[in-house]
């Protein structure tokens, strides 16, 4: 069961910043982007769940993969998820948490459009140990929260390692 789902907004924002803190890189490089998409398209089959995949560094896309059941429509929520993370440097979960605690969207709070952004889980930033954001490793087609935890899980593994 995801832990996230018991949490009121204020422990949710700090359990995601605390994500966003400790799931940091050394270095990253395409070969650990493929490990890292891989993983999250094996755990996807293993439990049969219908979702995309993207890692994208830089502007260059360098894992993008869909598993059974996902649709189109998982692409178009990836990108704007990912400007998001691109922007605020932060989650795409953390900035509607944090919008939602505010009482204003990312719409009102930002003057940015629904269509070309989406402050809903599952877009996470990868981060240098330096703090420095290189990219966006990104999972669309469950609920926000299940997104983002299966990010979390795949990052935590792989760091833990």
């Amino acid at each position: 069961m995801n832990k996230l789902t018991e949490l009121n907004d204020t422990e949710l924002l700090a359990a995601i910043s605390a994500h966003e803190d400790s799931l940091r890189f050394d270095e990253f490089s395409i070969a650990i982007a493929h490990k890292l998409g891989n993983r999250l398209v094996q755990l996807a089959a293993e439990r049969s769940l219908p979702i995309a995949v993207d890692i994208t560094c830089a502007g260059h896309c360098l894992f993008h993969m869909a598993t059974e059941g996902a649709t189109p429509d998982n692409a178009e929520w990836i990108a704007r998820k990912n400007r998001v993370v691109n922007r605020f440097h932060h989650s795409s979960l953390y900035m509607g948490v944090s919008c939602r605690i505010s009482g204003r969207s990312l719409e009102e709070r930002y003057i940015l459009p629904p269509h070309q952004y989406a402050a809903h889980g599952g877009a996470f930033p990868l981060r240098l140990k330096s703090g420095v954001v290189i990219g966006t490793i990104t999972v669309s087609g469950l609920p926000q929260l299940d997104d983002h935890a299966l990010v979390v899980e795949v990052l935590r593994e792989h760091l833990d390692q």
